[in-house]
């Protein structure tokens, strides 16, 4: 059996909707800048991804209920995040077992508060493993659950194959998310591997709301791109 396969029969990851390896050699130039450059030295990445609970990411409208903040903090991003980190520490390990470097990326830390950037964008590791592309929201939308899916990244030096290479971006003409944001902070520019998320992406506004919201004693959530997203709710609908 190969390390591949048998990394991918771990216990641990019984609880993952996507599983995948990605070469990063095409993009070390490209992507890396959207974080501390950390995959730069990793010739691969094997991306892990949770689906989301639909009828938790639903109630996403009526976030200005603290009970709903709350739901959504805990089962879309805390819980998901600790199961995420669990199953690339376990990964990590037996790559390490078996003398290679791996480098677990946690599913949520941001190293640049003002970029809102993290040490590695997961994003870039599950689009070139073939899970999805990138949306207009910036956000990894994949056919089986749209960006309903948090995502953890183990960055390495084993030689293991890639599972898949990105696909063809799938939004068209449509805006929802864009319109739905409620900071603006999204131009509505298709997604260029060449291009800085700048292009795309106003960080400062989506920054700026999250901390309006925790100044006024709110809960920091919002999630409408994501929850807007026709993919995503098409895999809500499949699921029922």
């Amino acid at each position: 059996m190969s390390l591949t396969a048998r990394i991918r029969d771990l216990p641990e990851l019984s609880g993952a909707d996507f599983f995948g390896v990605a070469d990063l050699t095409p993009v070390h130039r490209a992507e890396m800048p959207q974080g501390i450059g950390a995959g730069s030295d990793y010739p691969r990445a094997i991306s892990i991804g949770i689906a989301l609970l639909h009828p938790v990411v639903d109630q996403l409208p009526n976030r200005s209920r603290r009970s709903v903040a709350m739901l959504y903090k805990h089962h879309a991003y805390d819980l998901i995040n600790y199961r995420l980190d669990v199953m690339a520490s376990r990964v990590s390990s037996v790559l390490q077992g078996e003398g290679h470097k791996a480098l677990p990326v946690p599913a949520s830390q941001s190293v640049d508060d003002e970029g809102l950037l993290a040490m590695f964008p997961h994003k870039t590791a599950a689009r070139l493993a073939g899970h999805g592309w990138i949306g207009k929201s910036c956000l990894l939308v994949t056919p089986e659950a749209g960006p309903r899916v948090r995502w953890a990244t183990v960055l390495t030096d084993a030689d293991l194959e890639p599972a898949g290479t990105p696909m063809e971006e799938r939004c068209g003409t449509c805006q929802q998310c864009v319109d739905a944001c409620p900071s603006r902070a999204f131009t509505g520019r298709p997604f260029r591997q060449e291009e800085p998320v700048q292009m795309r992406f106003h960080t400062h506004r989506c920054r700026d709301y999250f901390r309006k919201l925790s100044e006024d004693g709110g809960i920091s959530v919002c999630g409408m791109c994501l929850y807007v997203c026709p993919h995503g709710r098409k895999g809500r609908s499949a699921a029922s």
